[in-house]
C-alpha cells in the first residue's frame, strides 16, 4: 500500500491542496511495516489536480490535517481513502500508528 502524506518543516501540512511536498511511504499492511520512503514536490496548486497526480503516482491512502469537501469527493472518485484530523507529527509517526490501529483523528480543519 502506498500512503501520501503532504508535509511541511517535516511534519504533515494543516493545509493539504497549498503543501510544498508530499512524503509517499510504501507500507506492508500484513507486517505493519514501512518499506520506503520518498519525498516529492508538490505540483503548481490547482484545483482537483491533486487527486488524479496522486493516483498516478500509486497512492490508495492520504492521511491529511483537513481538506474541502470537493477534493474528499474527487479522491474517493479515483479510489483513494482520506483521513481527515491527523496532527501535525512526522510522517512515519502517522504511519505506524496507522499500520497499529491508533491513529488519532479530529475534525477536519479545512473550512471549504
Amino acid at each position: 500500500m502506498r500512503i501520501a502524506i503532504p508535509i511541511a518543516d517535516g511534519k504533515l501540512a494543516m493545509h493539504f491542496g497549498h503543501c510544498q511536498r508530499f512524503a509517499l511511504i510504501d507500507v506492508d499492511v500484513e507486517t505493519k511495516k514501512i518499506l520506503y520512503r520518498e519525498d516529492i514536490d508538490a505540483p503548481e496548486h490547482q484545483p482537483g489536480l491533486l487527486p488524479p497526480w496522486l493516483a498516478k503516482r500509486g497512492v490508495q491512502l492520504v492521511i491529511a490535517g483537513g481538506m474541502g469537501q470537493r477534493a474528499l469527493g474527487l479522491f474517493a472518485e479515483q479510489g483513494i481513502q482520506v483521513l481527515v484530523g491527523a496532527a501535525a507529527e512526522m510522517p512515519e509517526s502517522l504511519v505506524a500508528d496507522y499500520l497499529a490501529g491508533t491513529l488519532k483523528t479530529g475534525d477536519n480543519v479545512c473550512d471549504h
